[in-house]
């Protein structure tokens, strides 16, 4: 018996392997698939700016780091003695005005960087219910639990999007003519603003990427609200507060990515990644028993010959960690 309705997803044109340069950036599920590859050792910066929920402030950091634009102090606030920025998330935050400008150049020198040689740029899109900022009329990225008195939230319009994203993509190309933008609409659900809402903003977010599909030859679709609606239509796929993909609709999402965009020569090293944060996972019976020191020497063998081509430096820290607490 079939209990759900599956469908085709076209498959990537430029894979991503392990000679890949990506950037990815845009809401929490952004991060989440960003940390699935950076744990497969997949070259990743993801979300440097933090977690972003609207189309246009994503296009904004990206084309401000890109042209080296300076730092719009305006949009400073200080909020329990720490320094913000409404065009970022409150990850980026610190305890000086000088010490949070010091942040962002580095995270926009860091972004150009990665921008600049990348293969592929996944953009996640979150809401189009948008925030705009006292008499500027600016969009903020994030409000950072101010008064709502400063803002006047409004819709986006397609065209915005569609506005933001060609100016960013022409500058992108100049220094980039070789990257490919892979666009996704998120599947955790902004119920805050209302289950009606939240569809009309995933609309609004769905038709802007077809029409940048559509405009722009290096831009394609990852449908991955279409599988968590349709391929994972039931709460059980959902975690307890029924707005964000449980575990398994993750990993479900993400095998369906691997499937449709990542290099099939890349599995059995995939597979490998994977058994070794799932051995460094595990928790023995006797910690101190010759078998499981044998465990460990192995693992630490496994380790040793992937750090030739890849960064294992936070796997081995955490390996010492144990083999330190056996010998206590």
């Amino acid at each position: 018996m079939q209990w759900t309705l599956s469908f085709d997803i076209p498959q990537g044109e430029t894979k991503i392997s392990h000679r890949s340069s990506i950037f990815s950036i845009g809401t929490c599920f952004s991060t989440t698939i960003g940390e699935k590859l950076n744990e497969r050792k997949f070259p990743i910066l993801n979300n440097p700016f933090g977690t972003l929920f609207n189309p246009v402030s994503m296009a904004q950091v990206m084309e401000d780091a890109i042209l080296e634009m300076p730092i719009n102090t305006d949009m400073m606030l200080v909020r329990d003695g720490l320094y913000l920025h409404f065009g970022m998330h409150s990850d980026v935050v610190a305890y000086s005005q000088d010490s949070l400008e010091r942040l962002i150049h580095k995270k926009q020198q860091q972004s150009k960087q990665v921008l600049e040689k990348a293969t592929h740029l996944l953009i996640t899109f979150g809401t189009a219910w948008v925030y705009e900022y006292g008499n500027s009329g600016q969009i903020v990225a994030n409000c950072h639990k101010q008064p709502g008195e400063l803002f006047e939230k409004r819709l986006l319009h397609p065209d915005e999007i569609q506005k933001a994203f060609s100016s960013f993509f022409n500058i992108l190309r100049q220094i980039n003519p070789k990257v490919k933008v892979l666009l996704t609409v998120s599947p955790v659900r902004h119920t805050k603003d209302g289950i009606p809402e939240n569809q009309l903003s995933k609309s609004v977010l769905r038709l802007a990427a077809h029409d940048l599909t559509e405009t722009y030859d290096f831009v394609e679709y990852f449908p991955s609200y279409e599988i968590m609606m349709d391929e994972l239509r039931d709460y059980r796929f959902y975690k307890e507060d029924l707005i964000h993909p449980s575990p398994q609709a993750e990993d479900y999402i993400w095998e369906r990515f691997k499937q449709t965009w990542i290099d099939p020569k890349t599995y059995p090293l995939i597979q490998e990644f994977e058994s070794i944060k799932k051995d460094l996972a595990h928790r023995p019976f006797n910690p101190d028993s010759p078998a499981h020191m044998k465990f460990l020497d192995n693992l630490q063998k496994r380790l040793e010959k992937y750090s030739r081509d890849f960064d294992f430096s936070k796997e081995m820290d955490q390996l010492r960690k144990q083999v330190n607490y056996r010998g206590k």
